[in-house]
């Protein structure tokens, strides 16, 4: 039996373009979003292209009862996860603390950080169990550097990148490793949820750039996955050759 992989926010960006390529390389594939459709679409893509087994799960990761109830009770055939790929994340607003809306930092908070948590805690006791299997994290440079109205986001990716050299510590032995992916500037819906929707605003934040694209960050994860078991790509940070740090890029850099 081929390998496993299960991954969040598979219903766009990073982790659809993970879902393609990872299908493409014969892993059977849990793909775990809120949009139904999206997901059903992307499972009957999937399977008609790579013969591979996919099973879609409408799930909003915020939700733990949820999360619990549905990992914790997969269909027969389904217990063994050999990747796990926490992609599901968001940024909402870019507001000064002072002025930030609570509702959008509880937004980020529950994502980034708690969903994170509950689809985890419910994966890695079945790894351990088997004593294989990788868990890869999607932080960003936002958790290396911070910036103006990045206040709550940063410190979410901060999070991740710590949360995950804890597991690391917690499950050394075991067999599980875990790979932290920290991507710069990636051009997918990420601004576009940020701005409520404002389409026009996103795509100035990448106008006139060579951004990195989902399909990038995919092939590094799949990259970190298929090292031998013995290596673990701890941390990678990714940048677009255009950007320089979380705040410097092409647009605002002039060379005196």
């Amino acid at each position: 039996m081929g390998k496993t992989a299960l991954i969040t926010g598979a219903s766009s960006g990073i982790g659809r373009s993970c879902a393609k390529l990872f299908a493409k390389n014969k892993i059977d594939l849990i793909i775990i979003a809120r949009r139904l459709e999206r997901l059903t679409n992307l499972s009957n893509e999937l399977k008609k292209d790579y013969g591979i087994r996919v099973l879609p799960i409408k799930l909003d990761v915020k939700r733990q009862e949820d999360v619990f109830s549905s990992l914790d009770n997969l269909p027969e055939g389904w217990e063994n996860i050999d990747i796990l790929i926490n992609a599901a994340g968001l940024s909402k607003g870019l507001e000064k603390l002072q002025d930030g809306k609570i509702e959008n930092w509880e937004n980020m908070i529950d994502t980034n950080i708690k969903g994170l948590l509950y689809v985890t805690k419910t994966i890695l006791p079945k790894m351990v169990k088997q004593q294989s299997g990788t868990v890869v994290n999607v932080a960003s440079i936002a958790g290396h550097e911070t910036y103006v109205g990045g206040n709550v986001y940063c410190a979410t990716k901060s999070a991740v990148l710590q949360l995950s050299k804890a597991m690391r510590m917690d499950l050394l032995g075991t067999g599980v490793r875990v790979v932290s992916i920290d991507p710069g500037m990636v051009e997918t819906e990420f601004s576009v949820v940020r701005f409520n929707g404002d389409k026009k605003r996103a795509e100035k934040v990448y106008k006139n750039i060579d951004a990195l694209t989902p399909e990038d960050i995919a092939q590094a994860i799949y990259f970190a996955v298929s090292m031998p078991d013995h290596v673990t790509i701890e941390d990678m940070v990714i940048m677009p050759t255009q950007q320089a740090s979380v705040t410097m890029n092409i647009k605002n850099y002039k060379r005196f």
